[in-house]
């Protein structure tokens, strides 16, 4: 507990340096840039451009680090423990993600660089591979409990994950709460001190929900269905896809095409009345946005668009998670029952990120609780909302693995 308590601080402040960069670059370049041309919006050349240009790091990244640059994507999301030499590889890899475009999330790279921290902090100390590998995870666990809304969400994560422990998952799980607990003071402060800016998904100015009501719960359930529908064929596509990259003489050159593929995707959402920013990167940012949009035709490009461009990153070598870009695409999902039936945004939101999580981390309870906070006090008569959507995106997600895996078994 004590070696737990001690990593929870450092790993949550890595992972708070490594956003705040990714951040700082991620302006320069799509803000302070296009001032600098002149230009009121990213320009189409570097909407382009920069996809590839990140492309090219995140090959360097992965060819001259060890590490390749951290776990491929479309392998979910893992909390395998990192060496301390990798750190290097995945940071940069994580940079040239994020800040320059590619339609993925932060939650990789800072569980990574988390359980990376605590394998350092606790170097000094004699332990088995066990109980190295447990505070790996409280490292990764404090790290990201600022994305998901606090060390609640990330225990809950972490209990998931190793749900087969059975009696003796509590062991596991101790340490996970105390180091997640502990790093999450990095973002909340401590007494005068009032802690950094929290990096994860905040939508402000929800407008209050008030009962519940049978249309919700029924658009609810065809969220979470729809939303499943759409990322179990995109990720299984997306790994068969990711198969020509393995080899080394490949890698380079599927990356480079892809960083373009995201790019052109993104100029042609644009062209076609969406924003080219709401088409790239991982969707944190542009989800209030989605939420106030009223256009059928705007959402359906900023789905069809944003879909192609996480298969495309999902699957080319891009580092990154994949969970954010799901929660984007089970919200846009929602946010199109909003426009045709004129249900709540609040509702809306809970509904499509517990949906969006369900189907691609194949979680059932973390959805729940991360969509009940993210709605906040806005959003208590939710709750039963998101409920649904997560089970039903969880079910459906289910039945279309067991289906696929019955095919591949009699092609076999």
């Amino acid at each position: 507990m004590a070696l737990a308590a001690a990593v929870g601080a450092p790993a949550a402040l890595v992972a708070a340096l490594f956003l705040a960069l990714v951040h700082y670059l991620q302006h320069w370049l799509w803000t302070d840039l296009p001032d600098v041309l002149g230009a009121s919006a990213p320009p189409w050349y570097l909407v382009v451009g920069l996809p590839v240009a990140g492309a090219a790091i995140v090959v360097v990244a992965r060819l001259a680090f060890p590490g390749d640059g951290g776990h491929a994507p479309v392998d979910g999301f893992t909390l395998a423990p990192t060496p301390l030499a990798w750190t290097v590889g995945i940071a940069l890899a994580g940079l040239g993600t994020l800040a320059f475009g590619a339609v993925l999330g932060p939650e990789a790279p800072v569980v990574a660089l988390g359980s990376a921290v605590a394998l350092g902090v606790t170097s000094f100390a004699q332990l088995a591979e066990k109980e190295r590998a447990v505070l790996a995870t409280a490292g990764s666990f404090a790290a990201i409990s600022a994305l998901f809304g606090g060390p609640i969400v990330a225990g809950i994560l972490l209990m998931e994950g190793a749900v087969g422990l059975g009696a003796a998952l509590i062991p596991v799980l101790l340490p996970g709460f105390v180091a997640a607990a502990i790093g999450y003071l990095i973002f909340v402060g401590f007494g005068g001190w009032g802690g950094l800016d929290a990096p994860g998904l905040t939508v402000p100015d929800l407008p209050l929900y008030e009962g519940t009501h049978l249309l919700d719960l029924v658009v609810a359930v065809a969220v979470g269905i729809a939303t499943a529908l759409l990322l179990v064929p995109l990720s299984g596509s997306a790994r068969r896809l990711g198969r020509y990259g393995e080899a080394r003489a490949a890698m380079p050159v599927l990356l480079l095409a892809g960083g373009l593929a995201v790019g052109l995707l993104a100029v042609a959402g644009d062209a076609l009345g969406a924003r080219s920013e709401d088409i790239l990167f991982s969707g944190q940012s542009s989800i209030p946005a989605l939420l106030a949009e009223d256009s059928t035709r705007v959402v359906l490009v900023l789905l069809v668009a944003k879909a192609l461009a996480y298969l495309v990153s999902l699957s080319c070598g891009f580092r990154g998670g994949p969970i954010f870009p799901a929660i984007f695409l089970g919200v846009g999902l929602a946010a199109l029952a909003a426009v045709w039936f004129d249900i709540s945004p609040t509702v809306a939101l809970a509904a499509g990120a517990a949906a969006g999580t369900a189907a691609q981390a194949r979680l059932l309870l973390a959805p729940m609780v991360f969509a009940a906070l993210l709605v906040g006090t806005q959003g208590f008569d939710a709750v039963p909302a998101s409920v649904l959507a997560a089970a039903a995106a969880w079910l459906t997600a289910t039945a279309l693995e067991r289906r696929e895996e019955r095919t591949e078994h009699v092609h076999a």
